[in-house]
């Protein structure tokens, strides 16, 4: 079977319209997340499917795979052929032209992509990103240490329901802890998760006149109440946590609940890697006075840089990796609850994944309810979950990032940590003239 199996898979790529006369190296930067490290690991079936094409890697945390690529971009550095970016970076860069437009033959099925997927990559209706794997968050958390607390857990919990919870699960005597959440600045990690936190607690990052408002009540609630939480009953040293640290503690059985990726639950729940997996449940993410935001929604997509010298060979490359034959090889290798999810309809249609991937249901669900464009309690001026659609969300929420990672470690105050927030965002819209 697996042999038919990868047969199907190189005759697709054969017929990705690549034909290679010389040889090419494409050079791929992408983050260092399980998916990501499998797909490097499988890259031999696309190579010898395409006599001449050599795959080379650049493989790097999330916070400087954003940097690098950002500025390669920028700059028309040229240093890689296929990158790693996800819903922010790509509309943004389609409509720049710094991005080419993906044009796949038809076994591809691009219609067959989830619409919220599809909707965040593409801009002025062509897709500048295939996503490699999609995801919301949820609470991925241990049923055994729940039910011994004398507790449940709800679908849609309320935030004082998982203080509770994360109070009851935490023994620190014997390394355990309620709860773990991202601490780690960056816009794209502990901002990612702090914004869906604060959204449900009714805030925002701008009101209608594009003002920052970080100095609001609603995000001096929110940021107060995630610090306790993790100062209380979070593990040591959060406020240097990410989504590798985390799933490390996680599958150690150090974590009551995590609050995270849905791509996670893969993990989690996987015997191989996880010595709790037996343990793991899941429900969608907690609100407080508001549903609106409180699970982001993302996708690490692989996107091709206008100007690239093999143009041809590096669409070959994201159409083979994004496919659904791509997903059919994992599942041949690892079986089907470790193929990259989040992506395509028909693999949450397929019997064999929704049997074998105990969280799909949750993951899809979750997925299915983040609306971009309703995400906030107030209207908000730009769309974005747990980011803004704006060229200066990076930096802005970047310096907010540490600041309130500070504020974590205990270095400052969270009123301290909010007001230098205002201050920065502020001078940063002032400057791109949003307002005067």
């Amino acid at each position: 079977m697996k042999i038919l199996k990868m047969s199907a898979i190189a005759v697709a790529v054969t017929m990705s319209c690549v034909s290679t006369a010389q040889a090419a190296d494409l050079t791929i930067a992408t983050v260092n997340n399980g998916h990501m490290i499998e797909m490097q690991k499988l890259t031999g079936h696309f190579e010898k499917a395409n006599p001449g094409i050599n795959v080379n890697w650049v493989t790097l945390d999330e916070g400087t795979l954003r940097s690098r690529v950002t500025t390669d971009i920028a700059t028309k550095g040229g240093q890689f052929d296929v990158m790693t970016i996800g819903m922010y970076e790509a509309p943004m860069w389609g409509a720049k032209g710094w991005l080419e437009a993906l044009d796949f033959d038809a076994s591809y099925d691009v219609d067959d992509i989830l619409p919220a997927m599809r909707g965040g990559l593409s801009h002025g209706g062509n897709l500048y990103a295939a996503p490699f794997y999609g995801e919301s968050s949820m609470i991925m958390y241990r049923k055994d240490l729940m039910d011994a607390a004398g507790m449940t857990m709800p679908d849609n919990p309320t935030w004082g329901h998982i203080e509770d919870a994360a109070a009851a699960m935490t023994d620190k005597d014997n390394g355990v802890y309620g709860i773990c959440l991202r601490g780690k600045p960056g816009w794209g990690d502990n901002m990612a998760f702090i914004t869906t936190l604060a959204n449900s607690f009714g805030a925002q990052w701008f009101d209608m006149d594009k003002k920052p408002q970080l100095d609001s009540p609603a995000w001096n609630h929110a940021v107060n109440f995630y610090v306790d939480l993790l100062t209380n009953y979070g593990p040591p040293g959060s406020s240097g946590n990410s989504f590798n640290e985390i799933l490390a503690l996680t599958n150690a059985g150090k974590c009551g609940m995590w609050i995270d990726a849905t791509i996670a639950a893969s993990f989690v729940s996987d015997p191989s890697q996880s010595s709790v997996a037996e343990h793991m449940a899941f429900a969608q993410s907690p609100v407080a006075v508001t549903h609106r935001g409180a699970n982001w929604l993302w996708a690490w997509a692989l996107a091709v840089p206008a100007g690239t010298q093999q143009s041809a060979e590096a669409q070959a490359f994201v159409q083979w990796a994004t496919s659904k034959e791509y997903i059919e090889l994992v599942a041949a290798t690892n079986g089907w609850a470790s193929v990259p999810t989040g992506t395509r309809s028909s693999t949450y249609a397929n019997k064999n994944f929704t049997d074998a991937a105990v969280f799909a249901d949750a993951e899809l669900k979750a997925i299915l309810s983040a609306d971009p464009s309703n995400s906030t309690q107030a209207p908000s001026p730009f769309k974005g979950v747990q980011f803004q659609a704006i060229p200066e969300f990076a930096d802005i929420a970047g310096a907010v990032g540490q600041q309130l990672s500070a504020a974590l470690a205990g270095d400052i105050t969270v009123e301290e940590a909010l007001a230098e927030s205002q201050k920065a965002a502020d001078r940063a819209m002032r400057k791109a003239k949003y307002y005067k």
